[in-house]
């Protein structure tokens, strides 16, 4: 079994055709999907998909690029949304110096409010960080000489010196279909030297669509892809690394459930 922690089907793209996602993902072997926030105020899209999946389960945050509009939720209220009983994280949060739509102060604001949020709950924090790799070091070091709490740098693409500060504070890292991209062999070095049981896969779908569905809408299903290519990297078999970034998950999500069998798609409690 393989578990999708970080995908956003609650998007536009997938309206039409969320039962053939879902269902696609369990043949594929994706027994565990986490349908990951980037808009507070826009929670009930996440809640609506969550309660409609047993399979599906769900974060809490605002993402970096939308920093600016949500400041001003305090962290009582991503504490008191994350006690639904499928909320299994917080975030997505962090800093994006790439596209830059919120001021960097915007975004190491919102990214300590999650961390604080993190810490409350003991849910781990979906960390999302692009072309800010220094800055997103010195808020985790900093942040952890408060306390230490629970997170993973998702979709890494950052250099080798954050990966390994990350790593030294405890922190997953998760690997998307990036690193089947043919001229990422820097970041298929670094994922070399993560070891086993720090690492996660997933596929940030809609984005990012591993080899050889590149270009297109990347769903669920195709985490199997990143997770061959990523067995390929640590030299283990693609059982072992589905066994390996599966227990990672349920050891660091304590609240999802591992599912016995990859049933069809099951019709929750919150569906119309």
């Amino acid at each position: 079994m393989l578990v999708d922690h970080h995908c956003h089907i609650d998007r536009p793209e997938f309206k039409d055709d969320l039962d053939g996602v879902v269902a696609r993902a369990h043949a594929a072997g994706v027994g565990v999907m986490v349908n990951i926030s980037t808009r507070i105020r826009r929670f009930a899209d996440v809640q609506a998909v969550i309660e409609r999946y047993d399979s599906v389960y769900g974060s809490v945050g605002t993402h970096p690029h939308q920093a600016h509009e949500e400041l001003d939720i305090p962290v009582s209220e991503i504490v008191r949304l994350s006690k639904h009983p499928k909320i299994v994280a917080i975030g997505e949060a962090g800093l994006d110096y790439f596209y830059k739509h919120s001021t960097p102060e915007a975004q190491a604001q919102g990214f300590r409010n999650h961390i604080q949020a993190a810490r409350e709950t003991g849910l781990p924090l979906e960390i999302h960080t692009r072309d800010a790799d220094a800055d997103t070091i010195a808020i985790l070091e900093d942040e952890h000489k408060v306390a230490a709490f629970p997170a993973v740098l998702h979709c890494f693409t950052g250099g080798r010196e954050l990966a390994m500060r990350a790593v030294d504070l405890g922190l997953m890292v998760s690997f998307s279909g990036v690193i089947t991209f043919k001229k990422n062999d820097a970041l298929r070095d670094i994922a070399r030297e993560i070891p086993l049981d720090r690492l996660l896969v997933e596929t940030d779908a809609p984005f990012l669509a591993p080899d050889p569905y590149r270009g297109k809408t990347n769903e669920p299903a195709y985490v199997a892809h990143t997770a061959a290519a990523l067995a390929v990297v640590k030299g283990v078999s693609p059982a072992e690394l589905a066994r390996a970034t599966t227990d990672n998950f349920f050891r660091h999500y304590t609240k999802a459930k591992r599912p016995t069998s990859l049933a069809e798609p099951h019709m929750g409690g919150g569906a119309e």
